[in-house]
């Protein structure tokens, strides 16, 4: 998967002067558009959208200070179509504006190529099964709130405090499936999975009955699911059990994520300390 990964990374670099429609690179890498955006985010730490837009702008950089063409051309062949454009997308990156930069040499920052490298460390086993499941229904309350990769995400944090108790028993009573009782459920997320882009958060329950009032559906429909578990710290412990399924699992495994809700139940310690976890993610077979 890695290597196939790294060829599609050759086959942008060789593209940063043209359109790169994200279908051919997934092609490459032999797998779909979507798993590759959610693999090249885990991996990378930055959305795929944001490598080629700055490796762009590095480019580009050096043939600003080069100072062999007019800036509106470089300006176009890196995807820009006013001069204007440019100059705030060149500023945003290098903190200098190309006409200035020109003028006076400015160092510039640079996004260096990338390319992935399989570490075997062998400290621990990931723990997973794969299992088919019909169509359910996630019912419960519904926000729409941050993505946050690393620490507590606030705003999920004040939306669950401020569920009454009693709405709470209520969704538990209607939990009749795996994964039983409460749930965190995200779904619709950005497809760059850039910090700070938002999702539709529910705390609810999986179900095959319809929602009561004062609650939200989402329909899902059957499919094949990866189940992780973990314990440990809170909230590490699962924000780096979802880390290593895309870092370590999928690369190792064949299977790819597929659009759907990802799905989190989680049970604290009675101090809030530590957290037993099982994370469902839905998947499908990797292309051959």
């Amino acid at each position: 998967m890695l290597e196939r990964l790294n060829q599609a990374l050759e086959h942008i670099e060789r593209r940063l002067d043209r359109t790169v429609e994200v279908d051919e690179p997934a092609r490459i890498a032999a797998t779909s558009e979507y798993h590759l955006r959610r693999m090249f985010s885990a991996l990378a730490g930055i959305p795929l959208s944001e490598y080629i837009r700055r490796r762009r702008l590095t480019l580009a950089g050096a043939e600003v200070l080069a100072g062999r063409e007019p800036l509106l051309d470089i300006a176009v062949r890196y995807g820009y179509g006013s001069g204007e454009a440019f100059a705030r997308a060149f500023r945003a990156m290098h903190g200098v504006g190309p006409g200035e930069a020109r003028r006076t040499g400015a160092a510039l920052s640079s996004q260096p190529r990338m390319a992935f490298r399989l570490v075997i460390e062998g400290s621990s086993s990931m723990r997973y099964r794969v299992a088919d499941k019909p169509a359910f229904n996630v019912v419960g309350l519904k926000a729409r709130v941050p993505l946050v990769h690393s620490g507590p995400n606030q705003a999920i944090m004040d939306f669950v405090r401020g569920i009454e108790r009693q709405a709470v028993e209520r969704l538990e009573k209607l939990s009749d499936q795996e994964p039983h009782g409460i749930v965190a459920v995200c779904d619709d997320l950005d497809p760059s999975r850039a910090e700070g882009t938002e999702l539709d958060y529910y705390h609810g329950v999986i179900t095959s009955a319809a929602a009561p009032g004062g609650t939200t559906a989402l329909a899902v429909p059957a499919g094949t699911w990866a189940i992780f578990t973990t314990s440990g710290p809170a909230p590490q412990a699962v924000q780096e059990l979802w880390r290593d399924v895309f870092t370590e699992w999928f690369p190792s495994n064949p299977y790819r994520s597929r659009p759907g809700p990802e799905i989190l139940r989680t049970r604290l310690s009675p101090d809030g300390t530590e957290a037993d976890a099982e994370l469902w993610l839905p998947v499908g077979p990797e292309l051959g």
